[in-house]
């Protein structure tokens, strides 16, 4: 498979709601942008012309949000189709999706977690070789965000080292899930990030998440990337070195310089390592 040159630096994920904003003043604040490739299938008019201006000027990621890599249904293949026209259009750098189900007879619009057995391993391989074939790209899957547990014999760092053996693929490492399960499942954040294979790290995500109570946290994209999840992306750096890492907000959007202030906090941390 024949790959663009990956991105850089920090990053920031464009929701409807940033776009007039970030138009007007994104390059030269971030170096990159990531998009939802379902929100914008399709799109015409002036979203579409300003979507069009932005990936001419600043590198996009795309993480897709319906693959539904973990379910039973057969893939949407005519879905991966439309994806793969859209990554084409506009030159995406690359593409993640949600190690998850999120579909049965219909959307769930939800990340459902995955029962972690070697069953479930093999299954969810055949199906991101499956995608990587159609898309003609390699597939960055992403660890999710998970408030109950499903039966197995494996735990969840096994099991997405597993997956990614098994289907040759590549992780985006997102730092507030580990925060939210560690806390939610009672483990060690540290020790999952270590336990993750540096090789196959892509890029990271950071966001935000909400405090229910001090063993339930929700994984929400609406607040501020707080203090312990700053640190563990700090060690993060040390363990695996500086990768590609972007700031995610859905929104309770601030004004969009509080956000380029939280991006360039991840590009001084990146800095830092790097000294």
């Amino acid at each position: 498979m024949t790959l663009q040159p990956f991105v850089s630096g920090a990053g920031l994920g464009l929701r409807r709601g940033l776009l007039t904003a970030l138009a007007d003043s994104a390059v030269g604040q971030v170096d990159f942008l990531e998009i939802a490739p379902e929100n914008w299938i399709g799109v015409g008019g002036r979203f579409a012309r300003q979507l069009r201006g932005l990936s001419e000027r600043v590198p996009f990621l795309c993480h897709g949000l319906s693959l539904n890599l973990g379910g039973v249904a057969p893939l949407d293949i005519e879905l991966l189709k439309a994806i793969k026209g859209f990554l084409d259009e506009h030159g995406i750098r690359g593409y993640s999706e949600h190690l998850s189900a999120c579909a049965d007879e219909g959307q769930l619009y939800d990340l459902m977690p995955l029962p972690f057995t070697a069953h479930t391993v093999q299954r969810v391989a055949t199906r991101i070789r499956t995608v990587q074939d159609v898309l003609e790209r390699p597939l960055i899957i992403e660890n999710v965000s998970a408030y109950a547990r499903l039966p197995g014999e494996l735990d969840e760092t096994s099991f997405i080292r597993a997956v990614l053996d098994e289907a040759d693929c590549q992780l985006l490492l997102d730092i507030n899930n580990v925060y939210v399960n560690a806390t939610n499942f009672s483990f060690d954040p540290l020790a999952y990030i270590q336990a993750m294979p540096g090789e196959r790290i892509a890029y990271l995500h950071m966001a935000g998440h909400y405090d229910e109570a001090a063993d339930l946290k929700i994984d929400t994209h609406g607040a501020p990337v707080c203090d312990p999840v700053w640190a563990l992306l700090r060690q993060a750096y040390g363990l695996h070195g500086v990768r590609p890492t972007l700031l995610e907000r859905d929104f309770n959007f601030p004004p969009v310089s509080e956000l380029y202030a939280e991006v360039a906090q991840i590009r001084a941390l990146q800095q830092g390592a790097g000294r």
